[in-house]
């Protein structure tokens, strides 16, 4: 289905579009980042806030750190230099992990409880990391629509843009 460097490159990418919007966002002020803009989290700092508990939870699952921040949709952190430094610790933790999961972890069963209704799951691992990346680059793309509503560029944000991974051929 997908192999490790699938893994490698989106860990690279999520990243990388992280660096970026948190950069542009530390030009912004708290009250915009947190003015409700009825997104689904509401605001631009809820839906970083839901961004990085979704990453820990899934993230958690598989390298065996189980999430315990609060339930699906409560703010995990307060403060967005809070919020960008523990953004940055689990973007390493996510570049760590795809530079150490093997074809045979992705091969394999994956199974968990769920936060949102506390019921056991299982599904095949390489589903869950595609859903990890996927999941990123979805609120990332609210993320965008919410930057450029509050006047702001965030620049391309497409894959091929991710330095390194297309090559230029004049």
């Amino acid at each position: 289905m997908i192999e490790p460097q699938y893994c490698q490159v989106m860990a690279r990418y999520n990243r990388w579009m992280n660096e970026r919007l948190y950069a542009l966002l530390a030009e912004m002020s708290d009250d915009d980042r947190r003015r409700d803009r009825g997104a689904f989290f509401g605001s631009i700092h809820g839906t970083l806030n839901h961004l990085l508990w979704g990453d820990r939870m899934w993230l958690g699952r598989f390298i065996g750190e189980p999430c315990t921040a609060p339930a699906f949709g409560a703010d995990m952190v307060a403060g967005f230099a809070e919020l960008q430094r523990e953004r940055e610790i689990t973007d390493r933790k996510m570049l760590d992990w795809a530079g150490s999961v093997t074809s045979a972890w992705l091969a394999s069963t994956l199974t968990y409880a769920s936060k949102v209704d506390g019921r056991t799951r299982e599904m095949p691992a390489a589903i869950a990391a595609i859903h990890l990346f996927n999941h990123g680059t979805h609120h990332r793309g609210q993320l965008t629509t919410l930057i450029k509503q509050a006047g702001r560029d965030p620049g391309v944000t497409d894959l091929p843009w991710l330095p390194g991974v297309v090559r230029t051929v004049d």
